[in-house]
């Protein structure tokens, strides 16, 4: 039973001294854990990852769905040592860079060229950027999905708006996954505006319905405006040439990310020739500012994409990814059907990007239950907002969670009985990471200069 996290909590209160949000990411952010329950960690491998009080989890969620593999994947770590000793930026392209382009192109239908960079905002940014340019137009339709970008353009569009001209998100209309008539209507309301369409082509809880995709397609041919497919997600987790592959339908551009790497940081931006060559050389246009970064072209990434390229194109993570999530949703929704909870506490999704429901006495979606649940996990040593597996967990990890979880869920029924988690949840339920205000989880102000030992 994990039941100390002292060393964590010392770390986790300098980092709010010294990071805003005390961590660099939102979704990392401890407003995320129960409080006093949120693990500094210290190591991982495989699907194992290991805190700095010593305990020890299964881990989910996987880098925010950024590791597939394993952490510290042989085949992918290996690569990486071997090209550390050559250097990893210089002033001019390697051919390193050249191999990596030809191995991604292979794997993506409809794309002839590529552009790397380090994180998924860069690549949706410079595609909305090319669609304005080739269009000469500068609305964007984007789809009712969760995030796309910590761009201006897209982060005006959320609850922390501030600081973003109510200009820019003037530019943005929405459009409904599934729903093909609210994509025409934004036509029809903005005839000869719209530059781009963006969206995932599939989500964790939602599939294309028949003709959706091939109806977003239509419109966007019929009027001028550049289809982007946003692949962070399902790229490596549907299949290695992303959703486009499995729905076999082609976008104008496509953004990548996350599981190209493996955990290691890269990020591209693939498409159609024509569109790509105005952020180039050849043309007589005037030109876009693509995708320019110093670490873009970074030797150890692109080492270790090409070390994640040659496991997909030998083996079949995807396939085992599918069969240990199933096995783990059939296993933790039995054991809340045997409580007669099943109503309350649900995995659901695509097996190979997993996420579980939680719901109050009333059947309302609940943060409270939910950080209930969380906090039993941690304390059996199941570490996650979600159930995103990877190919690195075992028949062994997925029965510790399935274990695990029966034993959460005897406490959550519990508070279902009650109708409430008081005298059961230590501290505060946890909070939208993104969300307009620090409340219901706002920290006093401490700014202690007490360095940790």
């Amino acid at each position: 039973m994990n039941d100390d996290f002292r060393r964590s909590t010392e770390l986790q209160e300098r980092l709010h001294d010294l990071v805003p949000g005390g961590a660099h990411t939102y979704a990392r952010g401890a407003d995320q854990y129960p409080e006093g329950m949120a693990p500094v960690l210290a190591r991982g491998k495989g699907a194992t990852v290991w805190d700095v009080d010593g305990n020890s989890y299964v881990e989910y969620g996987m880098g925010l769905r950024s590791v597939t593999l394993g952490h510290a994947y042989g085949p992918v770590v290996e690569a990486v040592r071997e090209e550390l000793g050559n250097g990893l930026s210089f002033s001019r392209p390697t051919e390193l860079e050249l191999r990596a382009a030809e191995d991604f192109l292979s794997l993506v239908p409809g794309a002839d060229m590529v552009k790397f960079a380090k994180n998924g905002s860069d690549a949706t940014t410079a595609a909305v950027r090319l669609a304005r340019a080739a269009t000469g137009r500068e609305m964007v339709a984007i789809c009712d999905q969760p995030f796309y970008s910590v761009d201006d353009w897209f982060i005006g569009t959320t609850a922390m708006d501030a600081g973003i001209p109510q200009s820019t998100v003037a530019q943005i209309c929405r459009f409904r996954y599934n729903d093909l008539e609210s994509l025409r209507t934004l036509f029809t309301e903005h005839s000869g505006q719209i530059a781009a369409v963006v969206l995932e082509a599939a989500t964790a809880l939602a599939e294309p319905r028949e003709g959706f995709l091939e109806g977003v397609r239509k419109l966007c041919d019929d009027h001028g405006t550049v289809l982007v497919f946003d692949e962070m997600i399902t790229g490596f987790r549907w299949s290695a040439g992303g959703a486009q592959k499995c729905y076999g339908v082609t976008p104008d551009l496509s953004c990548w990310g996350k599981a190209m790497g493996n955990g290691f940081p890269i990020s591209a931006l693939a498409g159609k020739r024509e569109l790509m060559e105005l952020g180039g050389l050849r043309t007589g246009e005037p030109r876009v500012f693509l995708l320019s970064t110093t670490h873009g072209p970074e030797s150890v990434s692109l080492a270790a994409f090409r070390a994640v390229v040659k496991v997909y194109k030998g083996e079949d993570p995807i396939g085992t990814m599918e069969r240990s999530g199933t096995a783990l949703a059939d296993g933790v929704n039995s054991a809340a059907n045997e409580l007669g909870i099943g109503q309350h506490v649900s995995v659901i999704g695509r097996p190979s990007c997993l996420i579980f429901t939680t719901k109050d006495h009333e059947g309302h979606p609940s943060q409270a239950f939910r950080t209930l649940f969380l906090q039993e996990l941690l304390r059996r040593g199941v570490l996650g907002q979600s159930f995103v597996i990877s190919a690195a967990h075992t028949e062994t990890d997925v029965q510790h969670t399935v274990d695990a979880a029966a034993e959460a869920l005897s406490v959550y029924r519990k508070a279902l009985e009650s109708g409430s988690v008081t005298g059961l949840l230590a501290g505060r339920p946890v909070a939208p990471a993104l969300r307009r205000y620090a409340e219901p989880r706002r920290l006093a102000r401490d700014h202690s200069s007490q360095q940790p030992t």
